[in-house]
């Protein structure tokens, strides 16, 4: 993450705009000028954040001071104290439900994650996200999945050519369509076949993908065939440089993956990250 990128700041900009807006119609009521707060946390989980509420509390007031207790990435119990702070007490409130929104957000996707790459220790397979990420958000909630121990697919449609299930249907066939890509992209790019079944995995293998994703593949069938598509890239007559296939796995249920623990599988990828976690619970305490 580039954490002083112009695009971020502007982003985080707009945070604070959409909730503060011209002014806090509450902070009148406050008398005292300097306060004292921290974080702790409500459940037990993985933190993501940090870099990001530094520049947060930065924005509203340099005048915060911000003395993390943890690193992003890190594990963290119920009731341990994540983050102590000082400051002008307005300028503290007024950063509260900012700072802690997407702290809650981002944590929960590391921790989401972190539950699932446990599953997958000393396997070999690695655990990768999606596109499925919320508009605005996606290279921070990628952050996030990489401080839970996952790897980052493509970022977006210019890193990387995925051939889809719409674009077999729209393509003459498989062949024609790495054939195209190949012609009009840089010799560097990497091209991913989606199959919804062997043949086409086999046949996407024939034309020269780089990379094999079995979508929604029972486990039982995997096992028979990992081996076998891996002997057809290594038979087939294509350049040195693409005999090394990777083969993804998706469209799998967490609560499942253990069936899909099979030799030869490199990737699982999920969505679920960014779709199904939960925030992990923060709160802001203050100190008379």
């Amino acid at each position: 993450m580039d954490w002083n990128s112009p695009q971020l700041r502007h982003k985080i900009s707009e945070w604070i705009y959409e909730d503060i807006g011209s002014g806090d119609l509450t902070q009148s009521c406050i008398t005292e000028n300097i306060g004292k707060a921290y974080w702790i946390a409500k459940e037990d989980g993985i933190f993501c954040g940090i870099e990001l509420l530094k520049i947060i509390f930065n924005q509203i007031n340099q005048n915060i001071n911000f003395n993390p207790l943890i690193k992003d990435g890190q594990n963290f119990k119920k009731n341990q104290i994540l983050i102590k702070l000082d400051g002008p007490s307005r300028s503290l409130l007024a950063s509260e439900r900012i700072s802690l929104n997407i702290a809650m957000h981002l944590s929960g996707v590391s921790t989401h994650t972190y539950n699932i790459v446990e599953k997958l220790k000393n396997t070999g397979i690695k655990l990768a996200d999606t596109r499925k990420t919320t508009p605005g958000l996606r290279n921070l909630e990628k952050y996030a999945f990489k401080c839970g121990g996952g790897i980052n697919h493509r970022m977006g449609l210019y890193d990387a050519a995925m051939i889809k299930e719409n674009h077999i249907a729209w393509s003459k066939n498989i062949k024609d369509a790495i054939e195209r890509i190949r012609l009009n992209t840089p010799f560097t790019t990497h091209i991913i076949v989606e199959a919804e079944n062997i043949a086409q995995a086999k046949e996407a293998i024939l034309a020269g993908a780089d990379s094999i994703l079995l979508d929604e593949i029972k486990p039982n069938i995997l096992r028979d065939n990992i081996n076998l598509l891996r002997e057809i890239r290594l038979n087939n007559n294509c350049k040195q440089e693409r005999k090394n296939l990777i083969i993804e796995v998706s469209g799998i249920n967490p609560d499942e993956i253990e069936n899909y623990l099979i030799d030869g599988i490199n990737l699982i990828s999920t969505s679920s990250a960014t779709t199904k976690s939960k925030w992990i619970d923060f709160s802001m305490r203050y100190i008379d």
